[in-house]
């Protein structure tokens, strides 16, 4: 595997407004000259392909990095790069003008990006479920969207925003003056200072986050018993968050783009079901690619993405209409504090399609690989102080 670094660490994500400054813009560092082609084991030459990330390397991408270490895309007669994000990376945008093959992006955010003329189609579900939570302390007693009213709240912005701003409403509160919003920064020292009375956090990073800090109080680190969060999948405003996303006019006019569509699409998968079944392996792989965080918070994180996939009754990368349609309706109907939202006018046919993780999964389950996870169980992970 060949893995580009595009930018240095940093504190802040990509979102929507950025998406829509950016969409014209292109990365060098990734550049658009086509790579040579390389060999097989087995002597047969491998297609190269570009997958760019949405964020740094860690275990929210574990199912890719262990595809490559496995082998499974070479098994497909692939050799494909992993490009990782940063703070300055659309990965739709990167997608768009033809710098990489594929992309990871949530799906309201490259629903954004389209609409602004990108050209680019979900090809895979992989998430099938938000793993954004909005955490407060026991004892502020806020454990549904309901009881952030005449409280301070946080949000990150750039298009993280509209699950909030949706379970809010939805709620009956006026986001505008019901609550006291702030701008959070992408870390959770705001919050344990006192801050803020309930913050943005990620179930597979922030949220962990607090569970390796240390409570002044004890002397120990702080335990789930001391939060409770509001899961936007209990309050109906989840939004579908990480899929692959392909070129939309390669799709339509270039066959042998649909066969590497389909041929990417079933070894991403069998990475993410190695990631499932083998939890601590695929966060050792991960770690070897050069991730900053530490070995607990990796299986934390490998752990809680399981969670947010499976199980996936259709089977892992199908796209689920209502889940698809609750998202569009958020991001037509919920607008921030700035009036906006993410789209304005509904997405067209080409936005996703079931066509080729269907032929994915069928050539999986021919090979007699669980594609469905119907017996997944999660793993119990201690975190460890700082997450080393």
């Amino acid at each position: 595997m060949r893995l580009t670094r595009r930018t240095a660490w940093g504190a802040a994500a990509v979102g929507v407004t950025a998406a829509l400054v950016l969409s014209g813009c292109s990365s060098d560092d990734g550049g658009s000259d086509e790579p040579a082609a390389s060999d097989s084991a087995d002597g047969g030459e491998l297609t190269p392909v570009k997958l760019q990330l949405q964020w740094f390397t860690q275990a929210q991408f574990a199912g890719y990095y262990a595809a490559v270490d496995q082998g499974y895309y070479e098994d497909e007669g692939l050799d494909v790069e992993i490009v990782e994000g940063g703070t300055d990376i659309v990965p739709q945008s990167v997608l768009a003008d033809g710098s990489v093959d594929y992309a990871i992006a949530w799906v309201p955010k490259a629903l954004a990006s389209r609409e602004q003329g990108a050209g680019i189609t979900d090809v895979a579900q992989i998430f099938q479920k938000s793993g954004t939570l909005q955490v407060s302390f026991a004892d502020k007693g806020i454990s549904t969207a309901a009881d952030l009213e005449g409280k301070t709240v946080g949000n990150w912005g750039y298009g993280n925003e509209f699950e909030l701003f949706a379970g809010m409403t939805e709620a009956g509160l006026d986001p505008a003056t019901d609550v006291t919003l702030v701008q959070q920064q992408f870390d959770m020292n705001a919050f344990l200072a006192g801050d803020i009375d309930a913050a943005q956090a990620m179930t597979y990073n922030e949220y962990a986050q607090l569970l390796e800090a240390e409570n002044p109080d004890t002397g120990e680190l702080y335990t789930a018993d001391d939060f409770t969060a509001i899961n936007w999948n209990d309050e109906g405003t989840a939004m579908l968050q990480d899929a692959i996303w392909a070129n939309s006019e390669k799709l339509a006019s270039d066959e042998e783009y649909q066969e590497t569509t389909v041929k990417f699409i079933k070894a991403s998968l069998k990475g993410w079901i190695y990631a499932r079944d083998n939890p601590e392996e695929a966060r050792d792989i991960v770690v070897a690619q050069g991730s900053q965080l530490g070995n607990s918070h990796q299986l934390w994180q490998t752990n809680e993405i399981n969670k947010l996939i499976w199980p996936s009754p259709d089977g892992i990368g199908m796209i689920d209409e209502a889940a698809w349609t609750q998202t569009v309706d958020v991001a037509l109907t919920t607008k921030n504090d700035q009036g906006a939202t993410v789209i304005t006018a509904e997405p067209d046919a080409e936005a996703y399609t079931n066509e080729y993780v269907e032929k994915a999964l069928a050539e999986l389950k021919d090979e007699g690989v669980d594609v469905s996870g119907e017996d997944f169980e999660p793993i119990e992970v201690t975190l460890e102080a700082g997450g080393n």
